[in-house]
């Protein structure tokens, strides 16, 4: 299983080798086999939602008053994605970090917009961790988001701008692309909330009749799982901080007091994960040192076997050597002096080592 996952992402690395800057190459895994589009576009009086079969509809909304949210899923269509950038005259390197899904969460500023990458994550039915990457671009007054596969973490904020609850109607592309970073942070909470189960449950498991092996798996994984949510979550901080002390026209200034807000909640998460780390190393030396407790029990009674042995061993040895004139071979009930003397002795051991609660 180990070799099968490195070999994946050898895979994945090897398709940039050899390419030119800008060449759009999907590292992914997720290959959807039809192109899903859609766009909501509103503002505080309107509201509009349409399923897309092209992505030519949605370059009508481009130059409106109205805030439009166009979102793809399915980043192995590059011609589309490519059609998408030739319109909204994005950068080639975005394009490409778009479609390469082992991206570090990053920001770019440009004049027109803003560039950010972010890993959307949450436990599905197995409580196994997903991990998606997201692509944000946002503009004067359109916001487009670029994911692999359907199933996201949005769709509170969709019902919000559907009933026009909160302030997303009445706010620019600024707080839409907030209001997405948001909802990917407060799923965090989620995963952490989760983890924390997890490591609870792990710990009582820890003193049941769980095998080692499936101690030791449920640890493995929760280190990887926890080094999966590290590397997603930290470079948030950088990204919050650069959009928030931007001074860029596309964020406005009461804006930026709600991108704070989520900083302090990245500050939160990220605190949270140093916790569960540092548990999960506990639960590791807990393994370890009950592994090291069971196996001291074990060469407890094996030196406890061989120490009652040394003795009779030593009678045993004494008596069975081949000498003429040894008084005791010549005598009558010697045999069962012998076994007398040796049940004695083992008796005699046991209850000592059994004062000394050493049995």
């Amino acid at each position: 299983m180990a070799k099968k996952r490195q070999k994946k992402r050898t895979q994945n690395y090897k398709k940039h080798l050899g390419q030119i800057p800008g060449a759009l190459v999907y590292t992914g895994s997720k290959e959807d086999k039809i192109l899903h589009l859609y766009a909501f576009d509103y503002s505080e009086d309107s509201f509009k939602e349409a399923d897309l079969n092209t992505v030519e509809e949605a370059f009508n909304f481009k130059d409106s008053e109205t805030v439009t949210w166009f979102n793809l899923n399915g980043l192995n269509f590059i011609d589309q994605i490519e059609k998408i950038g030739q319109h909204y005259k994005l950068h080639p390197l975005i394009l490409e970090d778009i479609v390469n899904t082992s991206q570090r969460p990053k920001i770019d500023e440009y004049k027109d917009y803003f560039f950010i990458v972010l890993k959307m994550m949450y436990y599905d039915a197995d409580e196994k961790l997903v991990s998606e990457q997201v692509s944000i671009v946002m503009g004067k007054n359109y916001v487009l988001t670029f994911q692999e596969a359907e199933g996201d973490v949005f769709d509170s904020l969709r019902d919000r701008i559907r009933q026009k609850k909160g302030r997303v109607r009445e706010e620019g592309s600024d707080y839409l692309m907030y209001a997405l970073i948001d909802a990917i942070v407060d799923h965090y909470y989620a995963i952490i909330e989760t983890m924390g189960n997890k490591i609870e449950d792990l710990e009582d498991d820890l003193f049941t009749g769980m095998t080692q092996e499936q101690i030791s798996q449920q640890i493995q994984n929760l280190k990887r799982e926890i080094l999966k949510l590290r590397r997603a979550i930290f470079p948030l901080r950088e990204i919050i901080n650069r959009v928030e002390k931007s001074d860029n026209p596309l964020i406005e200034e009461k804006t930026t007091h709600y991108f704070r807000d989520v900083y302090d909640h990245i500050i939160q998460v990220t605190e949270n994960i140093d916790i569960y780390r540092e548990m999960i190393w506990s639960l590791m030396d807990m393994y370890m040192t009950t592994i090291s407790n069971k196996m001291n029990e074990v060469m407890k009674v094996l030196t406890i076997i061989a120490t009652i042995f040394i003795p009779l061993t030593f009678i045993a040895g004494i008596y069975g050597m081949n000498f003429t004139n040894m008084p005791e071979l010549q005598y009558k009930y010697g045999y069962y002096v012998v076994w007398i003397v040796m049940l004695v002795v083992l008796i005699g051991m046991l209850i000592y080592f059994k004062r000394k609660k050493w049995l």
